[in-house]
């Protein structure tokens, strides 16, 4: 239910952002500097949970504090990793106004490539994969899976599209710098 909450909230916060903001890039917005307050608690609050939910389960195997907590980190590198980064990355850079850094251009460039590996290709993965199961090609899986199925899934691609093309624009914008258009 948090993690719900979390999610409503940072995506309707981003989207006031977005919408209040002329330029993405230079443009400030209050609640992009207020959220961060929320942001933190949870990020801290969500990792704890995940760390209680993995003791919980794994608690009938009569590990030590050490040991658990060892499992729990290398059983969920890629999340604690999700985490740390926003911790300890993305919430100085966006507090200190580094948006010229290199280091903000790599976590465009890597946010920009997560995105698209796991919001753009995740559709074309479950229809090659379904295709894989039953012999067939990835074009004709369209065609043999129920129409709702291809409906439901353009509704769910639909914004995923929306947000990816908005992200390629601030990267556009990102990099053509005043130097590129006296060259061009």
């Amino acid at each position: 239910m948090v993690s719900s909450v979390h999610a409503v909230l940072a995506t309707g916060s981003g989207i006031v952002i977005i919408r209040s903001c002329d330029d993405v890039i230079t443009g400030r917005h209050w609640l992009a500097r207020e959220y961060v307050w929320f942001l933190i608690p949870y990020m801290i609050y969500d990792s704890y949970a995940m760390y209680l939910c993995d003791w919980c389960r794994t608690r009938d195997q009569n590990r030590g504090p050490s040991l658990t907590l060892r499992n729990f980190l290398s059983r969920n590198r890629l999340m604690i990793t999700h985490h740390a980064v926003i911790l300890f990355v993305l919430v100085p850079v966006a507090q200190l106004k580094q948006q010229h850094t290199l280091l903000y251009k790599v976590n465009g460039i890597l946010t920009l490539a997560t995105f698209f590996c796991c919001r753009i290709l995740l559709f074309p993965f479950m229809y090659w994969s379904y295709g894989r199961q039953q012999g067939l090609s990835l074009l004709q899986v369209p065609f043999s899976i129920p129409f709702y199925c291809n409906m439901a899934n353009a509704f769910l691609i639909a914004p995923q599209l929306y947000w990816f093309c908005l992200l390629c624009r601030k990267a556009v914008r990102l990099f053509d710098t005043p130097q590129a258009k006296k060259d061009g």
